[in-house]
């Protein structure tokens, strides 16, 4: 059994290895190492060791993707295994139908439709056809993204695609450290279901929207092709890797960076603002109330 000082070493290892800035490692390595030589992590096990050493690697860094996670389901430690994350995330999205809670039909003919994961654009695009299918003669649609925790950037680029014309429309890029490579992403071509335009769309959001969600979310409101309605999001804006420390701990870190084609920065430590800020509960109201009066 590897003691604590092992399991955040070989953390930090991998956080210096793979995250996607480089120059801030050297702090974060101190940070932890501090405290670690203070005894500050001595009695701790499981969660309680995960979320103390999270808190402090955000501390020491402010992003929301850089943890140490507890898994109660046991974890492989071969190498070979490492893209079981992408594997788990597939079973848990086929059990979710894709990450599409429901699918609604709203007076004053307003579609909904609630996501709660995004999806990859390959193995989702079936379901996300089918849900945006359903809303097709809608006269306005609310994209309620309240308790999104997140998903495929593919899936994101998806989403965002229907609500455009065409496949000329540049929505971000993904830096990755690894490969010091920039990977664009467009406007899909070929959709299998109609697309959404000349059409209001609102998107609703709240304090738990991360990551995947908040990338919908902000890529709309930065192309003016929706109105972002509730409350600011959690800021978790880099793609991440996941890596077994032990059979029940996992190190995610950030590996890529996105940014956007219209504001050249992203949501990362700050969120996505809305436009119209109202507490989460009361977003699909406020909605709602704009849609009629407009």
């Amino acid at each position: 059994m590897l003691t604590n000082e092992q399991i955040i070493g070989q953390a930090l290892d991998r956080i210096e290895a793979g995250y996607v800035f480089p120059a801030k490692v050297v702090d974060i390595d101190a940070a932890i190492r501090r405290r670690l030589a203070a005894g500050e992590y001595d009695g701790l096990a499981g969660p309680a060791l995960c979320e103390t050493v999270t808190a402090h690697l955000q501390e020491a860094c402010p992003d929301k993707h850089l943890r140490l996670l507890w898994s109660d389901q046991p974890q492989s430690l071969d190498p070979a295994d490492e893209d079981g994350g992408r594997a788990a995330f597939l079973a848990l999205l086929r059990a979710e139908n894709q990450g599409i809670r429901r699918v609604e039909h709203l007076d004053g003919n307003v579609g909904l439709i609630d996501v709660r994961r995004i999806a990859y654009a390959t193995e989702g695009a079936e379901a996300i056809g089918a849900a945006m299918r359903l809303v097709a003669l809608s006269s306005a649609l609310i994209l309620d993204l309240r308790a999104c925790a997140g998903g495929a950037p593919e899936g994101a680029a998806m989403w965002c695609s229907y609500f455009f014309p065409d496949d000329q429309v540049h929505l971000n890029d993904f830096y990755e450290r690894s490969t010091g490579a920039t990977r664009q992403f467009w406007t899909t071509a070929h959709l299998p279901a109609p697309r959404y335009t000349d059409r209001p769309v609102y998107v609703l959001t709240s304090a738990i929207t991360f990551s995947g969600g908040e990338d919908v979310a902000y890529t709309l409101q930065a192309h003016g092709r929706s109105v972002v309605v509730g409350e600011t999001t959690r800021g978790g804006a880099h793609p991440t890797a996941r890596h077994a420390v032990t059979e029940h701990i996992l190190v995610t870190v950030p590996t890529a960076r996105t940014i956007n084609s219209v504001t050249g920065t992203n949501w990362e430590g700050v969120g996505v603002v809305p436009d119209v800020q109202v507490p989460a509960d009361q977003a699909l109201d406020t909605a709602l109330t704009a849609i009629s009066g407009a």
